[in-house]
């Protein structure tokens, strides 16, 4: 048996609307598809980047707060691959997105930041 690659990461936001602006504006994500679910008051928004889908994002009415910040059990983050991350703190930091400091991996000595998205979930953007 094995696993042939990832499917898709699932995101449950706040505030909709929000949410949606901020993966396919500001990380330029492309909607793959987007429907309502009426029995559950849910949105179901499918997600792709560079064609490869990747994220579900989804609005439920209330739903709870994630537990405790930074290490909470469960997915500690998401992180995503770019050619230049300095490029990218500047254009997060031009749409008044708070980015932490830029760091190095001690192990591959690779630059890598976090921000957070609408509903604080860490975001990771690792330099290739």
């Amino acid at each position: 048996m094995k696993i042939s690659q990832l499917h898709h990461i699932a995101i449950i936001c706040t505030d909709y609307e929000v949410s949606k602006k901020f993966y396919t504006e500001i990380l330029g994500f492309a909607v793959v598809n987007e429907v309502y679910r009426k029995e559950r008051q849910s949105f179901k928004l499918d997600l792709s980047l560079n064609g490869q889908y990747l994220i579900e994002l989804f609005s439920f009415p209330n739903p709870p707060a994630r537990a405790t910040r930074p290490e909470a059990t469960g997915l500690r983050h998401i992180a995503f691959g770019v050619d230049n991350i300095s490029e990218w703190v500047a254009f997060l930091d031009s749409r008044n997105i708070a980015v932490e400091p830029i760091r190095i991996d001690e192990y591959t000595q690779k630059k890598f930041t976090f921000f957070n998205d609408p509903d604080r979930l860490p975001i990771e953007l690792y330099e290739l």
